[in-house]
């Protein structure tokens, strides 16, 4: 058996205080020993909150690192505990009456710390078969634990980025509901530059396409780390949208992000290096 699956099915059996407990150790030494990563979310911290001194940038890293570390290790009782923990760690609110409605959607999925929470609660807990796009990771262990883990439900289209828009627009057009996460730097080509935090950052019209093209509605659903598990919120459908601007609809999209991001800003994905694309003459941004 895959030794990594193994050890996360022995620690989905913890409660849940000794695991957070133990995601609070792992992320401090993260933080200590991981300097590389660190400088990133630094640099990121330093760019998106410049209105923050030095000491409340560095605490907004370390907790950044805790959180990050505490819901890496909740995918074990998120994708190995019996469902009824599942029900009793996460509360799921808002416009769920948009759930209701056939017609096809998107769930914009932010990158939190606990994305794969609102993946669980669609397709685990209310059966809903979606699409996700992911790139594949260079573990094989970690990649045949994400997969499998995502998709204990049965009800998880997983579609590779490689393969194109094309399986995508056919899920849609099938009512398969699709959870995208496009707020992340997947360099030059196709995307444009939108400020992210003021930032110009390479950001892909994914969102603004894929509902023309699917004629979907488009929901954000945001997942937020707390004491007792997650709460995952729905909004309502966007309205107006998309619109026949490509560049004012991504750009929608970020700062309706940074919005959520603002509520508890350490719970964003500050590890990824948003910014490593830069326009032509620009400096590289992480050194």
């Amino acid at each position: 058996m895959n030794p990594l699956v193994l050890w996360m099915r022995l620690l989905a059996h913890l409660p849940l205080p000794v695991l957070r407990a133990m995601g609070s150790v792992l992320g401090f030494f993260l933080y200590l020993c991981a300097s590389r990563r660190r400088a990133v979310v630094q640099a990121n911290v330093a760019a998106c909150f410049g209105h923050l001194d030095t000491a409340q940038r560095s605490a907004l890293a370390r907790r950044h690192f805790r959180l990050f570390a505490q819901a890496l290790l909740d995918r074990a009782w998120l994708w190995h505990a019996p469902v009824a923990a599942l029900r009793q760690r996460i509360r799921f609110d808002g416009a769920l009456a948009e759930l209701d409605d056939p017609s096809p959607l998107i769930f914009l999925a932010p990158h939190m710390v606990g994305l794969d929470v609102g993946g669980v609660v669609l397709t685990q807990l209310q059966q809903i078969t979606t699409a996700c796009i992911y790139v594949p990771l260079t573990n094989a262990w970690a990649e045949q634990w994400m997969v499998q883990g995502r998709n204990r439900s049965g009800h998880v289209l997983s579609i590779a980025r490689k393969d194109g828009p094309q399986p995508v627009l056919r899920g849609l057009r099938k009512g398969i509901r699709l959870h995208l996460s496009p707020d992340m730097d997947f360099g030059a080509e196709g995307a444009f530059w939108v400020p992210f935090y003021g930032v110009p950052a390479a950001t892909v019209p994914a969102l603004s396409r894929f509902a023309k093209l699917g004629r979907a509605r488009v929901c954000t659903l945001v997942s937020r780390l707390v004491p007792g598990g997650y709460e995952v919120h729905l909004s309502e459908a966007w309205k107006d949208f998309p619109s026949e601007d490509l560049h004012a609809d991504t750009l929608r999209m970020n700062d309706t992000i940074q919005a959520w991001i603002d509520q508890d800003p350490a719970q964003y994905y500050w590890v990824h290096k948003r910014f490593k694309t830069r326009p032509p003459g620009t400096p590289p941004f992480y050194g």
